[in-house]
């Protein structure tokens, strides 16, 4: 589920000096007077102490942004997004109001290029050295080059979450089967699991390239003949769908589906609150043997930022080590920063759900981009299959 700005500002001076009337002898010529042009800028206005942040819900450890208000006197305004799409057709537009957003990096790479992000002004974010160079590296060479405009804010990865109690009883005598997918893309599956609920995240750029994997293809296809086999295999389950989930979280901590296309964070969070409530159900987070979807979320300036100062100091404060351990010990989403590892809680550190083994981690599919054709194709085939035609 990371970006900067440069500001800097030269003043320039003018030395005028007067000169004597010569005689004899010379009369000493008058100390040099130095003074402003009237053409010179004047300095730049000091930032009104506001900063407007624009994030996914359910995102931010509580307390966090009150901690950084009081340290720094600077009121927050916070605001949450559902999707990729609505953040994307709000930058589009321009004139955001938003001074740091948190795209999904499938998206910042066009929105990079399209130059809706200022780039960062390192020398403001001295933090940045804790980040984990090997995640850094992936970035700059999947969707940020140079690291020039964006920051983790987490990470994770898209997969399959159940009820393992509403699953158990609606399955009967059928197995679970070794790949955690044909939960949601199997009819066979499908029409056992629709009795208690098969909820798809509300999201084209989350649904369709986990079915392109599914069924074989490359995840961030762009060939648009391979979004009609994708259509055709999702068209075989859309009856059995219940929900197009953009709260997944309470969807399934509250038992509307026991089982969910979803992402790992939100299904551990889910969990936790199901464990909170005293519930008897047990949720989990799967590994599908062929692999999940990883996905970053990082922060970014926008381009019309009116307060980058201040959007600087809150991604600084956001890379301390105690702030990104919190992020995780309590949303449940692994850090990029490789100085708060050593200050994360021992039973999130060894949920493979969370951190997956390496062997694992092999098997998952990084990031990437779609061409306008591409997400064009996706959009296409994904509208026609939430309205079942």
């Amino acid at each position: 589920m990371m970006k900067k700005y440069l500001w800097s500002f030269a003043l320039s001076a003018v030395v005028l000096a007067g000169c004597g009337k010569k005689e004899e002898p010379p009369a000493a010529a008058p100390a040099p007077v130095a003074s402003a042009p009237a053409s010179a800028p004047a300095p730049a206005p000091a930032e009104e102490k506001v900063l407007n942040i624009y994030n996914w819900p359910d995102y931010v450890p509580e307390g966090m942004i009150a901690a950084f208000e009081k340290e720094t006197g600077i009121k927050v305004n916070y605001d949450t997004f559902e999707t990729n799409e609505a953040l994307h057709a709000k930058l589009v537009a321009g004139n955001t109001g938003y001074d740091i957003v948190v795209p999904g990096s499938v998206f910042a790479k066009p929105q990079i290029e399209g130059g809706m992000f200022q780039p960062l002004d390192k020398s403001k974010i001295k933090n940045l050295a804790n980040l984990d160079p090997a995640i850094m590296g992936t970035l700059a060479s999947k969707t940020d080059p140079d690291n020039k405009h964006l920051v983790p804010w987490a990470w994770g990865f898209t997969t399959v979450g159940i009820n393992k109690t509403k699953v158990a009883k609606a399955l009967g005598k059928m197995p679970m089967p070794e790949n955690a997918w044909d939960l949601v893309f199997k009819p066979e599956y499908t029409a056992k699991l629709k009795s208690c609920g098969i909820a798809y995240l509300d999201s084209p750029t989350e649904i369709i390239p986990v079915a392109l994997h599914y069924i074989g293809k490359e995840a961030y296809s762009n060939d648009p003949a391979d979004y009609k086999l994708a259509a055709d295999m999702l068209a075989k389950v859309r009856k059995d769908v219940r929900i197009f989930s953009s709260t997944m979280i309470d969807d399934i901590a509250g038992g509307k589906a026991c089982v969910a296309i979803g992402w790992s964070g939100d299904i551990n969070i889910a969990a936790g609150r199901a464990v909170e409530n005293k519930s008897k159900d047990v949720i989990e987070s799967l590994l599908p043997s062929t692999g999940a979807l990883i996905f970053f979320d990082t922060m970014a300036i926008t381009k019309d930022a009116k307060h980058p100062n201040n959007a600087a100091a809150f991604i600084d404060f956001y890379l301390r080590a105690e702030n990104a351990a919190l992020m995780t010990n309590t949303m449940n989403y692994p850090t990029a920063n490789k100085a708060a590892v050593e200050k994360i809680k021992p039973e999130i550190a060894g949920n493979k759900t969370i951190f997956v083994e390496a062997d694992y981690f092999a098997k998952m599919i990084p990031p990437s981009s779609f061409s306008n054709e591409a997400r064009e194709a996706m959009a296409t085939v994904y509208n026609g299959f939430k309205k079942g035609k």
